[in-house]
Order: C-alpha cells, then sequence, then structure tokens
C-alpha cells in the first residue's frame, strides 16, 4: 500500500477517501430514487427536483465530506504515524500546503453549492446543513475527535443527516409549489419519513458503534497523542461493551422492521425479510463474534471494515424496497 501512496493521483484518492465519497453519493441517489420516488409515485406525486438539481446537492454532498476527510488528515498526522505509518499521506506524498488548499477549495464549492441548492429550493434556511456539516468537520478534525463520545456522535450524527438531505430538500419543493401538499399528501410524507428515518438510524447507529471501534483500533497512537477517546477513558472491555450492545439494538430493530414487513404483507419469508435475516442480521451477529474475541488492533480494523461492509449491505437494502 505504501508503495501505491507514492503515486501522487493515487494518494489524493486516499486523502479523501473515495471510497466513503462513492458510498455517501450512492446513499443519497438510492433514497431519492428507490425509496422516495417509489412512494411518491404510488401516492400519484412526481419528484419535485429536476436531475441537474439534484446531481449539485450531491456534489455539495460529497465535496464537504472530502474536505472533511482531507483536513482529519492533516491535524492527525502525528496520530496516524503510530497507528498507521504505511498509509500516511500528508507530509509523504501530498504537502500539507497543499492539504489546506485542497480543504478550504473543497469546503468553499461544497458550501456555495449548498446555498444554490437551497436558494433553488426556495429555503435559504436550508443552506445551513452545508454550513453546519462544514463546521461541524473542522471543529471534529480540531477537538471533537479526541473527547469522550463527542466525536464519536458528531459522525454518526452527519452520516444519518446524508440519508435525511433528499427528503429534506423533496420535500421542501414539493410544498414550495403547493403550501398545502403536507395536509393535503400527508400518508405520503409520513410513509417517505418513516422509511427514510430507519435508514437514518441505522446509519447513526452503525455508525457510532464502527467509530468506537475505530477508536479500539487507534488506542495506542491517540493516547500518545493526547486523546481522550472513550477506549482510553473507560478502557477497552467497557468500549467492547457498548459497540456489541449498539450491534445488539441495530439487530434488534431490523427484526422489528421484518415484524412490520410480515404485519403488512401477512408473508413469513418474504424477500425484504429474507435480505435482512442473510444479508444484515447474520453478517452482523458474525461481526459480534468477531468484536468479542478482538485484542490486537489488526482484529477490530477487521470489524470495522466488515461493519462498514455490512452498512452498504444495509444501503443496499433500498434496492430490494424498490423492486418488491
Amino acid at each position: 500500500m505504501s508503495k501505491l501512496l507514492n503515486n501522487k493521483f493515487i494518494a489524493f484518492l486516499k486523502l479523501i477517501r473515495i471510497e466513503n465519497l462513492i458510498m455517501i453519493a450512492l446513499t443519497q441517489y438510492l433514497i431519492r430514487y428507490c425509496v422516495m420516488q417509489k412512494i411518491l409515485a404510488a401516492n400519484g406525486i412526481a419528484l419535485g427536483l429536476n436531475s441537474s438539481f439534484f446531481n449539485i446537492l450531491v456534489l455539495s454532498t460529497v465535496l464537504i465530506a472530502a474536505a472533511g476527510y482531507i483536513i482529519n488528515d492533516y491535524f492527525d498526522v502525528k496520530t496516524d504515524m503510530i497507528n498507521h505509518p504505511d498509509t500516511v499521506v500528508i507530509d509523504k506524498a501530498i504537502k500539507r500546503r497543499w492539504a489546506i488548499i485542497l480543504h478550504i477549495t473543497f469546503t468553499i464549492v461544497g458550501v456555495l453549492l449548498g446555498v444554490l441548492c437551497a436558494l433553488k429550493a426556495g429555503y435559504l434556511r436550508l443552506a445551513i446543513f452545508h454550513f453546519a456539516a462544514a463546521t461541524l468537520l473542522w471543529f471534529y478534525s480540531t477537538n471533537f475527535k479526541k473527547q469522550l463520545l463527542i466525536g464519536n456522535i458528531v459522525v454518526s450524527l452527519l452520516s444519518a443527516s446524508v440519508t435525511f438531505i433528499p427528503f429534506v430538500y423533496e420535500i421542501g419543493l414539493l410544498q414550495r409549489g403547493n403550501p398545502n401538499f403536507a395536509l393535503q399528501h400527508t400518508v405520503a410524507v409520513l410513509s417517505c419519513f418513516k422509511v427514510v428515518f430507519i435508514f437514518s438510524l441505522f446509519a447513526f447507529i452503525t455508525s457510532m458503534a464502527r467509530e468506537i471501534i475505530k477508536d479500539m483500533e487507534d488506542f495506542k497512537g491517540d493516547k500518545a497523542t493526547g486523546g481522550l477517546t472513550m477506549p482510553i477513558y473507560w478502557g477497552i472491555p467497557a468500549s467492547k461493551l457498548t459497540s456489541f450492545f449498539l450491534l445488539v439494538i441495530t439487530q434488534i430493530l431490523l427484526l422489528f422492521v421484518i415484524y412490520n414487513s410480515f404485519k403488512f404483507s401477512r408473508i413469513i419469508f418474504s424477500i425484504q425479510s429474507i435480505y435482512i435475516l442473510v444479508a444484515l442480521v447474520l453478517p452482523l451477529m458474525i461481526l459480534l463474534i468477531l468484536l468479542l474475541k478482538a485484542q490486537q488492533p489488526r482484529r477490530f480494523k477487521i470489524a470495522s471494515q466488515l461493519l462498514k461492509f455490512i452498512m452498504l449491505l444495509g444501503l443496499g437494502f433500498s434496492m430490494i424496497f424498490y423492486y418488491n
């Protein structure tokens, strides 16, 4: 990996976490086209945002997220040199000055595109989402990340907000076109909210669990650089227990979704139920076993990567929802 990072382009992709950015964009497209479009169409309502408008909205989200990853690495060089010396990009393949320039550029363009989207939607106050995200990512990197729970909660909230942004803009624009839209289409709006909220809740809880697992993985470097993360403050066993219960809660919520699906369709083994059991509940059970046995950073890294894959599978449920 370290040899690949000698290539500046590959180093840049590593710096902005290209795989995470793709997942962010994919999340917003799937929520809009697989979840909201299906629910609205079932109620005789067309999507309010045109494709170009939505593409700009997604680009704004991705650029702000990329800026956050860059500034996080910028302030975390010393810690990363202890935890992941072979994958450090800043000061090796990319100079610190260029990292700051990229961060500022991406932040400004991302926020300005967010303001443009808010103006187009007719609700300038929606721009606060973009300003707040950029601000929180800065303070996360400079302060929150090494504090007990605060950094974990900030990242988890931002992960959940990625899912909610398409809903907020879509309903906002439809409401602007028809001031009585929410009253006339209460069932459709509530249905959209309910399903999007389930995805957001899944994103929040799994992100919280993954952040704690990553903190256990990075215990050595965080402690050496003055961090006060959960594993440092409460210890590894308590952190394991916390992430364990978060994942158990996730499984309970997934089983509740299966139960609701059964109540609605009266089909025990529906495609949705089978997908949740096989692609989400079963891997989560495997993850729980891995987590309990993990002692070394490498084991925590495997657990973190598995959880990231499970989060991707959770997003994939949107396609099952659309086609079922």
